[in-house]
């Protein structure tokens, strides 16, 4: 690789222009789920028995006859063929943090004749390999049998391409033995157990016509944009996701001017086609932005149930990434592949609905609204500040620690932000009043009648430091990283709320015959909140101030994954995903495992690709440059010119140093190489990445990228930052 390659990168971009679209533009109405084997499709192709069965086990969570997978294998493949499927596939969700698929044709042979067959056993379920997936101990290498099983609550949906066409049918995956292998397993157990406790507490509260709670979410996604040509001029791009080296440009984002800024023609082809695959799969994107950083982008999609809404988003990071290839980009979804520029998140919207239309996080206008409210407003209270701990470790993974804390995304300190208003709701519960203009002449306030005053529907303002901000009905969760599912956040939330509704009715239960349901619920509000309103905080998280305030409070301040991932199976953690059948201990105690294993392969590779392109790209470049400097102080001596020798003096120290921190850092390579990592478990070998090689990488990172500032433009062989960012 040369600095021709990167000169004639920059003079093809240059010339380039947005692709056109493909054939004439259709009516969204028409395209939007045309890909999916939907309700309307099994309507139209399903006996009415089995449509009605099939309908309840989507909307209300009920239990499927398996003898019914004939019929709704029969009618999806007929579908799938009609739209020119050639090949099905279990579509899963390992542990890897991505999906998986094993494709297979219809093709059946029967006396010598060719048949187009697809079962109720295969629909129900595959027998994918399972040895090479991670399982953090669960299985042995050899022990490689693993079964994918029929999720009916996410419709099964078609992936077109220029080759054909395949019918991807979402699932769990499982071990030989039963345990969950996947992300989605344990998200569905999540969500049932939310349903129990939900409804538990509703019919407690006297809402006999509840049947079924669900949580939903949004999940607004943040991505770069780069232009392919330079992303393949960059190894570090290719191995890591981010760039190991680059000098701050002269411009950034200092200047504001991207941020909800006019959307450049070649970017908005490549949105428009982005937008067409996910509205064909079902996916209900609603907003396009340009975001803060230069070549940042954001989609966000409307709400839906949470199991729905992670299969959407893991597919929606898909097709960016596809659609960018064809438009001669590359889509960027690391947390932070730009040092000194803003990262990205990806914003995990939660709240909880009921079949009856409810959504329980909406304050209403009427008092009985306002008592549902604020009992499940202090239940999540209550979760978060119990297992704030176990939220930090849902986000916790390598390429999220350049971003938390970083005044581009909130702290790793975990808090709530109510607002103004609601907050001093809060207060009055807790001091037994009515909250804001409340009645004077009324002392104590009574759930669900009058003196409870009308909550507001937006009483709060956007507070974008808070990693866990009430924005109107919903729950933000701002910390999570953009490349990552947002399975383990949601079965991590659903958890801990479904654990707290528990606590919670059962203290009301145990009050109400001697305080009545009204007083009951009055009391145990009252010393919850008062108990935890601790983890609430309104200001601005990114201050000094906050971070001594915090642990005066004594909430958890876990700085980077490695301190957080241990939290998974702290004292209590596991007990509380067991008991809400969610996790066995084997299960948390597998990905745990998991979690370190990826942050330990994470820092490894890039220590590799940066002492890589230290050593073959970044110091030959110096050393060229250094011959050229030679040759230039020799003829100014000749000719009585000035002298360059203060110019050489800085590039030998600059690479003395790059050499000395390539070799720091080889020399921890090679020790962790010998070292026994059995020894101290999995955090120990974390600890040592964390506290060994990412500083010996960032001093190798500091000297290269003071080299490239004294190395002439003409031999430098990557691609800077001022390129990468602006032209495109």
């Amino acid at each position: 690789m040369s600095s021709h390659s990167r000169r004639a990168a920059i003079q093809s971009i240059s010339q380039k222009q947005p692709l056109p679209p493909g054939g004439e533009p259709e009516n969204l109405e028409d395209l939007f789920g045309r890909n999916v084997f939907g309700l309307q499709q099994m309507r139209a192709r399903l006996p009415e028995s089995a449509y009605r069965a099939l309908e309840s086990c989507i909307e209300r969570g009920q239990e499927l006859d398996p003898g019914l997978a004939d019929l709704v294998a029969s009618a999806m493949k007929e579908w799938a063929v009609e739209r020119g499927a050639t090949h099905f596939t279990h579509w899963f969700q390992p542990m890897t943090g991505l999906t998986a698929e094993k494709h297979d044709s219809f093709l059946d042979l029967e006396n010598g004749k060719i048949l187009l067959h697809f079962s109720g056993k295969q629909l129900i379920k595959g027998e994918p390999d399972a040895s090479s997936f991670p399982s953090g101990g669960l299985r042995a290498t050899f022990e490689a049998r693993g079964y994918t099983a029929w999720d009916p609550t996410s419709p099964a949906f078609i992936r077109e391409n220029a080759s054909g066409a395949t019918l991807c049918i979402p699932t769990a995956f499982c071990s030989w033995t039963g345990e969950a292998l996947d992300k989605k397993t344990p998200l569905l157990r999540s969500c049932e157990a939310l349903n129990r406790s939900a409804v538990r507490m509703l019919k407690l509260l006297g809402d006999e016509k509840v049947g079924f709670v669900y949580p939903t979410v949004g999940a607004e996604q943040e991505y770069f944009l780069i232009d392919r040509e330079f992303y393949l001029l960059r190894p570090d791009l290719i191995a890591t996701g981010r760039t190991l080296f680059g000098a701050r440009p002269p411009k950034g984002q200092e200047l504001e001017d991207h941020y909800f800024g006019s959307i450049s023609p070649r970017i908005l082809a490549f949105m428009h086609e982005s937008e067409n695959e996910l509205w064909k799969l079902g996916v209900p994107v609603k907003t396009r932005h340009n975001e803060v950083a230069p070549s940042q982008f954001e989609i966000a999609p409307i709400f839906e149930r949470t199991t729905l809404s992670t299969d959407h988003n893991m597919l929606t990071m898909e097709v960016l990434r596809q659609v960018a290839q064809r438009h001669g980009l590359h889509c960027l979804l690391h947390e932070k592949p730009f040092a000194g520029i803003n990262g990205s998140g990806k914003h995990n919207n939660w709240s909880m609905a009921t079949d009856t239309g409810i959504n329980l996080l909406d304050p209403g206008q009427t008092p009985e609204t306002n008592m549902r409210f604020v009992v499940f407003l202090t239940a999540v209270i209550r979760a978060i500040d119990t297992h704030a701990d176990l939220l930090r470790v849902s986000i916790a993974h390598a390429a999220n620690d350049h971003r938390l804390g970083a005044n581009e995304a909130p702290p790793a300190i975990i808090s709530i932000y109510l607002g103004d208003e609601l907050n001093a709701v809060v207060e009055g519960l807790v001091a037994g009043g009515s909250g804001p203009n409340r009645d004077p002449n009324r002392k104590t306030m009574r759930l669900g009648v009058n003196t409870m005053p009308p909550l507001p529907r937006d009483a709060t303002d956007r507070n974008r430091t808070s990693p866990f901000a009430f924005t109107g009905n919903k729950f933000e969760f701002r910390a999570v990283g953009s490349s990552q599912s947002i399975s383990r956040p949601n079965i991590f939330l659903n958890t801990i709320v479904a654990d707290s509704l528990d606590q919670l009715a059962a203290e009301i239960e145990k009050l109400e015959g001697s305080a009545g349901l009204e007083g009951a619920v009055q009391q145990v509000v009252q010393q919850t909140l008062a108990k935890h309103k601790r983890v609430i905080f309104n200001g601005n998280g990114y201050s000094a101030e906050w971070h001594a305030e915090a642990a005066r409070r004594g909430l958890p301040n876990l700085r980077t994954a490695v301190d957080a991932i241990g939290a998974y199976t702290a004292p209590g953690k596991v007990e509380m995903f067991e008991r809400h059948r969610v996790l066995s201990r084997k299960e948390a105690e597998s990905r745990q495992h998991v979690m370190y294993e990826a942050y330990v392969k994470a820092i490894a590779i890039e220590a590799q690709s940066a002492a890589g392109i230290a050593s073959s790209m970044l110091l030959p470049a110096a050393t060229t440059y250094q011959r050229q400097l030679a040759e230039s102080i020799e003829a100014a001596r000749r000719s009585g010119a000035k002298s360059l020798a203060r110019q050489e003096r800085r590039l030998q120290e600059t690479a003395d140093r790059i050499e000395a921190a390539l070799g720091a850092l080889e020399a921890l390579q090679a020790a962790f190489e010998k070292a026994d990592h059995h020894e101290g478990g999995g955090f120990e070998h974390a600890r040592q990445f964390r506290d060994g090689v990412i500083p010996a990488m960032n001093s190798l990172r500091d000297a290269c990228d003071a080299l490239e500032l004294l190395v002439d433009d003409e031999l430098w062989p990557l691609p800077k930052y001022r390129e990468i960012l602006f032209v495109h």
